[in-house]
């Protein structure tokens, strides 16, 4: 199974694309990267930028299934907005490639990642590293993209009964 993770951000989104089999049990990774706006740009445009970037990951890889980190409280309002809104448009990229998609709180993500739900982010960057035997630790949002889709891979087994018990 391919998996992409995905960490949504107005400014910066990141994905990462890693394969499991054995039900999770063997990840390796594949690719990760970046998607980066200015903030010159309108949010709109941005916002589009986010989509065709997702998009264009999405058909060069082609996963079998997305995953997201679900959007935390913010204090900032406005700017728990702009990230609703970014997540969205990633969320969008892969429903209209026909991809399911998978949420996960940061919680679940880092202690799936690094053992500990409240774990800092440089743990986690250095968990994915070792997880996935990179040479270096890959930038931030990258690495959060990796740590979702690892997530994702854990949970496998999870996901699988909870889709046939809901049919």
């Amino acid at each position: 199974m391919l998996i992409l993770g995905i960490d949504p951000g107005s400014r910066a989104t990141g994905y990462g694309v890693i394969t499991s089999t054995d039900g999770g049990g063997d990840i390796s990774f594949v690719a990760s990267g970046v998607i980066r706006t200015s903030s010159a740009r309108g949010f709109i445009s941005r916002l589009k930028i986010l989509y065709d970037g997702i998009d264009a990951v999405i058909s060069e890889f082609k996963p079998d299934v997305a995953a997201v980190e679900e959007v935390f409280v913010s204090r900032n309002v406005r700017a728990a907005l702009k990230l609703g809104h970014a997540r969205a448009a990633a969320v969008m990229a892969a429903v209209n490639r026909s991809l399911l998609v998978y949420e996960y709180t940061p919680l679940e993500i880092k202690k799936a990642v690094a053992g500990y739900g409240k774990a800092e982010k440089v743990q986690v960057q250095k968990m994915v590293s070792v997880i996935l035997n990179l040479s270096k630790i890959p930038p931030k949002d990258a690495s959060d993209a990796l740590a979702v889709a690892v997530c994702h891979a854990h949970s496998q087994r999870i996901n699988r009964f909870m889709e046939v018990s809901a049919r």
